[in-house]
């Protein structure tokens, strides 16, 4: 369908956070998929692939591999490849390509039939020797292939197209956790191709669920993705020439001209990047500023309020922006999103938290107030290979002689506020989203369509039935998976599995594009299987890897539609994700058969696998111990589940009010947010939340407020810039302050 471009005139999206980042205008002639996208972008992708996997190795023995993310997953500490940091990477490459590839387009012939082998039609020829000649005969004209290495200058849309194809590399496979963890803790060896074939099933089974959920998370304007909005102002800042409109300031001269966005990035990202030295390097206590705790260190009541690594954080003091933009930037998330999300956070961690552990109940005085591992009834960190049999079995004797497990008071917060949440955001949906959810299955439009959304009718649509066939292969190879390779996991247990990110896809879906902020199974995911299979930590690992990676990979995926979306551009996730598969795999698979002690404490490369051991704590605590001896009738947690019950009539009084008065702020109330905006809390503290609020209460609410000029153009540069920046910064710390000196002292 074609769009009348003359009829749009000044249109635009009704959301000022989009028309701040997004280019109402389209180009449906610019080139995209070029030779030169594909080649940098398949590039970027395999190498931030390996890059996570293979650095530790690497700054030991092998400095000349490439190889990121699936590397930095094995190692303490490490690194991440963020997006925005490939984002910049490719755009000098892409620059340098445009610069030097020839321009000429080169022919490459088609074969074709001599015309004589086809005959001239006549007044004798027959209907269906007519149709043969009128099918055959375009076989006979002379055709090529043309092609150009260098089409014109490197655009926003190869760019973007290239930073999304290494976007879905960045994240390293969950499934993969379950592979290290049944080969280097459970003896079973299930090899390369089961590796693959799992992580080929979880990390595309998302891909089909989340081009059938377009019309609810991608086509609305209202589903914003703030996200995307950084990326988005990011590319136009880098492609788009600004126009002199008055805003900013200029370091020159004082003629009142206005700072380009670009020379706004540049200035703040040098900025960013120097200044990163003091908190991440020189002097590291300005990343956790506790003076507070400095002037009193041995009293325990004030250290557990005001500590930042195992207490509640209660201060907003720091200088790192690591520290700040933990939870996602701060200039990113929606006003009224980080409104509720510390409103949650203060009533549930800085009131109700203190409240409980100081009237000791669930005996959480006994333990430290906030903490990532679990404790036995000693105060000492659980020490899970006490309950378990020499090949790794649970062992009942063993367990009643040593102890329960017990939790910290923030990790039985976080279990109390997920299993409230998981019946929450379905109630809040049907009640909120109901009619769009009918609509969109009538195939009705959800909402009117903004002008993106007009803009997209030149492009063809990819049908639904395309994304529904990947949906089913994917699901296919992980029956193949359990099926082939002695898993001994039931099938049944997979399609289970598939119903929860098939349920929750739509309510986490709206919640992470309203908001930045997206919903884990991990609860669910892990407390499903221990009821149903006990006794079997596979089957807990391979449950939880299928229901989280889909779910996650479903939203990553969603997110990238919707970018493509707001540039005009088709989506290539599948092959980028596809030969990622292949890379990490393979890379798994050299280092755990090259490295020696690999995941052992005293590793020399520091390849201790942390996530690994966690991960394989988590499948003996939920697939071993089981969740019926920490939630069952009897046990200290049993009322946590009861928080399933209140989930379900929590937004049901703020629905009736807002029906009965529709001009009320209760409106605005959204308890699903308010419960998963806590959800990374631990291993986030109070400082990660404080300091956020501190920061958006500056520039989302104030800024924007009054100087709403100065905000939309470049309140989303600002924060793309100190991302960029500090990334960067903590890049070239990480390898020319601390990796190659410990390399050089190593090699003496």
């Amino acid at each position: 369908m074609e769009f009348d471009f003359d009829a749009i005139d000044d249109e635009d999206s009704p959301f000022p956070e989009v028309r701040a980042s997004v280019s109402n205008i389209d180009d449906p002639d610019m080139p995209a998929l070029t030779i030169r996208m594909w080649f940098i972008g398949l590039i970027l992708c395999m190498i931030s692939r390996f890059v996570t996997f293979i650095a530790p190795y690497a700054q030991a023995h092998l400095a000349h591999h490439s190889g990121l993310n699936v590397f930095f997953n094995f190692r303490q500490p490490a690194p991440t490849v963020v997006p925005l940091a490939l984002l910049l990477i490719s755009y000098p490459i892409g620059k340098f390509f445009a610069f030097t590839l020839p321009i000429t387009t080169y022919r490459i012939p088609i074969p074709n039939l001599p015309s004589s082998v086809v005959p001239i039609p006549n007044e004798n020829t027959s209907r269906v020797s007519f149709f043969l000649i009128n099918l055959f005969r375009p076989l006979t004209y002379p055709r090529a292939i043309e092609f150009s290495l260098n089409p014109g200058p490197w655009n926003i849309k190869e760019h973007v197209l290239v930073f999304i194809m290494a976007n879905v590399a960045v994240g390293n496979p969950y499934a993969l956790n379950a592979v290290v963890v049944s080969e280097m803790y459970y003896d079973l060896k299930l090899g390369y191709w089961f590796s693959l074939v799992l992580v080929l099933a979880t990390q595309l089974t998302g891909f089909g669920l989340a081009g059938l959920t377009r019309r609810f998370l991608v086509w609305p304007a209202s589903m914003v993705w703030p996200q995307n909005l950084v990326a988005c102002t990011l590319l136009n800042t880098l492609h788009a020439e600004d126009e002199d409109d008055g805003v900013g300031f200029s370091l020159r001269s004082k003629s009142g001209k206005g700072m380009s966005r670009y020379r706004f990035f540049v200035i703040v990202t040098v900025g960013s990047f120097f200044f990163f030295f003091l908190p991440g390097f020189l002097f590291e206590a300005l990343s956790v500023f506790s003076f507070i705790c400095w002037a009193a260190p041995k009293n325990v009541p004030l250290n557990q309020v005001f500590g930042v690594h195992s207490g509640l954080g209660m201060s907003v003091l720091t200088f790192d922006w690591t520290q700040i933009s933990w939870i996602g930037s701060p200039l990113m998330v929606p006003w009224w999103a980080e409104v509720h999300i510390f409103l949650g956070f203060v009533a549930f961690f800085w009131i109700l938290t203190p409240a409980l552990y100081y009237s000791n109940a669930w005996s959480l005085a006994y333990f430290p107030i906030s903490a990532n591992e679990p404790y036995d009834k000693n105060g000492e960190v659980y020490n899970i290979t006490r309950v378990l049999t020499k090949d790794d079995r649970f062992d009942l004797d063993a367990y009643n002689t040593y102890s329960p497990l017990y939790l910290p008071a923030t990790y039985a917060m976080t279990y109390l506020l997920a299993f409230a949440l998981s019946t929450c955001v379905i109630v809040h949906t049907l009640l909120y989203h109901g009619r769009s959810l009918l609509n969109g299955i009538k195939k009705m439009k959800v909402e009117s369509d903004d002008i993106h959304a007009k803009l997209m009718r030149n492009y063809p649509e990819v049908p639904d039935w395309w994304y529904l066939s990947a949906f089913a292969v994917f699901f296919g190879l992980a029956v193949v998976a359990v099926e082939v390779w002695s898993t001994k996991v039931p099938v049944w247990s997979l399609i289970l599995a598939l119903l929860l990110p098939i349920i929750y896809i739509l309510p986490s879906g709206f919640i992470y594009a309203m908001t930045g902020q997206g919903i884990t199974l991990n609860v669910l995911a892990q407390l499903i299987p221990g009821t149903l299979l006990p006794g079997n930590p596979l089957a807990n690992m391979l449950f939880k890897a299928y229901a989280v990676q889909t779910l996650a990979e479903a939203t990553s995926f969603i997110q990238d539609l919707k970018l493509g979306h707001y540039i005009k551009v088709p989506p290539l996730q599948l092959v980028a994700t596809t030969l990622a598969a292949f890379v990490q795999v393979g890379v798994k698979t050299w280092i755990f058969a090259n490295v020696e002690d690999i995941c052992d404490i005293n590793q020399k490369s520091q390849l201790t696998c942390p996530h690994n051991q966690v991960f394989f704590t988590a499948s003996a605590v939920w697939g071993l111990i089981g969740p019926s001896r920490q939630f069952g009738t009897g046990s200290i947690y049993h009322p946590h589940l009861y928080a399933m019950v209140i989930g379900v009539f929590l937004p049901l009084p703020f629905w009736f009010w807002q029906k009965k008065y529709p001009n009320s702020w209760i409106k605005y109330v959204s308890t699903p947010v308010i419960l998963n905006g806590v959800s990374q809390i631990p291993p986030a503290t109070g400082i990660n939340y404080s300091s956020w609020f501190a920061v958006a209460f500056v520039f989302q609410y104030l800024i924007r407020k009054r100087n709403f000029a100065w905000w939309s153009k470049f309140n989303y540069v600002l924060s793309a810039a100190l991302d960029s920046g500090t990334v960067i910064s903590l890049i070239f710390i990480f390898f020319s302050l601390q990796v190659w000196p410990w390399i050089s002292l190593r090699q003496q």
